[in-house]
């Protein structure tokens, strides 16, 4: 067996060792096997930024990066093109499905106030219809009012021109 660790080694693997933080898989294992092949020879460490100067951020694109550019990470690049592109799962579909039914039932909610308005004014303007003819029937009702008590007190005075008429012509004879 063999007393040197095992590494799993890909392209954009990297290990966190507490002297020298993060680093690749392949740098670390060609250091490691040359302080056990050269246990004299100091290995040189590589440098690492805590954070690399040329990693995008989400909003901007990354340059076309070499493939030996030991500071940019395929896999971070990997990262960046799964969030460009548009998921087309179901979940996808059914935000937009509630989306676009949301826009409707706010649609319907705007014509629903609208006609509710419209609703509210037609309320008024029957009330106000209702009141008009209540007063005109008022008016005609009063107007009948003084044309009957004409036709009464003409009935009356037409009675009483009568028995008086009628009461002269009764004496002379």
């Amino acid at each position: 067996m063999s007393t040197e660790p095992q590494f799993l080694s890909f392209k954009g693997l990297k290990q966190y060792t507490p002297g020298d933080g993060w680093g690749q898989v392949n740098a670390i294992l060609q250091s490691h096997t040359q302080t056990t092949a050269a246990p004299a020879q100091p290995a040189t460490q590589p440098t690492h930024h805590a954070v690399p100067d040329n990693v995008p951020t989400l909003t901007e694109s990354p340059e076309a990066p070499s493939s030996a550019s030991p500071i940019f990470d395929p896999l971070i690049n990997e990262l960046f093109e799964q969030l460009r592109v548009a998921p087309s799962d179901e979940l996808t579909q059914t935000w937009r499905t509630i989306a676009a039914e949301v826009n409707l039932l706010t649609q319907r909610m705007a014509l629903q106030r609208e006609l509710q308005e419209r609703l509210q004014k037609l309320d008024q303007d029957l009330l106000d219809l209702r009141g008009t003819i209540l007063s005109h029937l008022s008016d005609v009702q009063h107007a009948a009012d003084q044309q009957l008590s004409s036709a009464r007190l003409r009935a009356e005075v037409s009675a009483l021109a009568q028995t008086k008429l009628a009461a002269k012509l009764t004496n002379k004879r």
